[in-house]
Parts: C-alpha cells; structure tokens; sequence
C-alpha cells in the first residue's frame, strides 16, 4: 500500500465528505466559513466608508436596547459586523437569534461555525451538543461536530459520536440515513489512514442499499489513493452506472483527478 501526500489525503477527505450529503436534502444559510468570505470581500470594497456600516451598528443596537428581541434588528447587526469583518462581534446577536429560533437549526449551525472560525472551540462544542441533543437528526449538526473534534485531535471522541448515531439508527431511535452515518464513520477511518475499517464500512452500507452509489464512489477512492487501480476502476464505472444522472459528470471527473494524483 502507497503512503498518501497530504495534499492527496486532503483531497481524498473532500471528496468523501461531498458523498456524506450526496442525495441528502437540506436547507440552511450559508455556512459561516463561505459566508465570512462573501463579507470579508465586502467589506474589502466598502472599506472607504467604514463610518456608515458602524452608523447602521449603532442604528440596529438603538432597536436592540429598545426591542432585545427584534429579530430584524438582531439580523441587521449580525450582517454588518460581518460587513465590517468583525465576526467576533457578530456572534453576540447571531447567538440570540439561535435561542429564540430553536426549531430553526440554521442559526444553531452557523453560530457552531462562528464560534469555532474564531477558535472558541469549547463553545462551538457546547452549541453542537445542545442542537444534537433536540435535534438528533440533524446531519449538518453531526458533520460539523465531528469536524470540529477532528480538529482538535479528538478522533476517538468523534468515532463514539457518530457509532452511537448509527446505533440509533439501527433501531429506528433517529430517522438518520443509516448509510450517510456509514459514510460519515469512514470518512473519520480515512482521516485517520484505518484503510481496513473504511473499506470495511463501505462494505457494510453497499450491502444495506445496492443501489446507492455514494459508498461504492467512496470505496473506489480509497482503492484509488492506494494506488490499487485494477481495484478501483470497476468501482467507479458501477459508481457511474448507479448514480443520478447529476452526479455522473461529477464522479467520472473524481476519477480522472484521482488517476492523475497517484
């Protein structure tokens, strides 16, 4: 077996990452990460007029201190301290908007994202948790923890998170897709170069579901990054051959890079 460059495995973890959510449906605000990007060019091309985005601050926290739970001011001001690059700021109101909007786990996730794009860890944590904890079937939420403990070096943590999630799926306790967790579980195995444990999950979630690409595609990149193409080249065209029509274009140009990285 070849030793995987980092700029492969990291390649390798987005890939199967994007096959956790392939064929799961979602709706949320943009994640934290994309979103500060949007406000960071932004604020780049208003940094001539940085007086008016701290006037129209100040005008949304003069609502605030009149109406604390006016939610369109709550969002005014979140917006324009991202505007102004100031994320750190922006997650006071982001963080109210959360707990009065508990059934709206958007807000919960972009706050988990807020918080660990600042290095608050242990809050982002905490808001995990807490939306876990109502919300078990929230898969965003999930992904976003697990890559939160990744990041701090804490597979062991994250393994146990996502094995008790496929536990409660197994006996219809959370509504979870039992094979997006499978997927989920083995992009950790990956992450972590426990090839065998993967190879092994993927085994697992293409006999529960035949027909769903996603662990076939996510077998054949492992296969692929090991440099055992005679392997992974079957896997991929059944990959193709399962696969909604949107996503075949998609996995036949994984393949072609993967080729092309080994």
């Amino acid at each position: 077996m070849s030793t995987i460059q980092p700029k492969q495995k990291r390649w390798l973890t987005i890939s199967l990452a994007i096959m956790v959510f392939a064929l799961v449906s979602f709706s949320m605000m943009p994640l934290i990460s994309s979103f500060f990007l949007v406000s960071n060019k932004t604020h780049l091309a208003s940094s001539s007029f940085p007086s008016k985005l701290e006037s129209e601050a100040q005008g949304y926290q003069m609502v605030l201190q009149r109406e604390p739970e006016n939610q369109n001011a709550l969002r005014g001001l979140f917006e324009a301290r991202l505007k102004q690059g100031n994320l750190i700021d922006a997650i006071a109101p982001l963080a109210q908007l959360a707990e009065l909007n508990p059934e709206q786990t958007d807000y919960s996730i972009l706050l988990a994202q807020a918080q660990q794009q600042t290095q608050d860890y242990e809050g982002a944590g905490t808001t995990y948790q807490k939306l876990l904890a109502s919300h078990p079937d929230e898969m965003l939420a999930l992904k976003g923890f697990v890559d939160l403990l990744l990041l701090q070096n804490k597979s062991a943590e994250a393994i146990d998170l996502v094995e008790k999630s496929v536990e409660q799926s197994k006996q219809g306790q959370i509504q979870t897709d039992l094979n997006s967790l499978q997927l989920l579980l083995g992009e950790i195995y990956v992450e972590q170069q426990q090839w065998d444990q993967a190879i092994a999950l993927y085994d697992q979630a293409i006999q529960n579901d035949p027909k769903d690409f996603r662990p076939v595609l996510a077998k054949a990149l492992v296969f692929q990054e090991q440099g055992q193409k005679a392997e992974a080249d079957p896997l991929f065209e059944e990959a193709v051959t399962l696969a909604p029509l949107e996503y075949k274009e998609n996995i036949k140009m994984m393949a072609v890079t993967n080729q092309s990285n080994s």
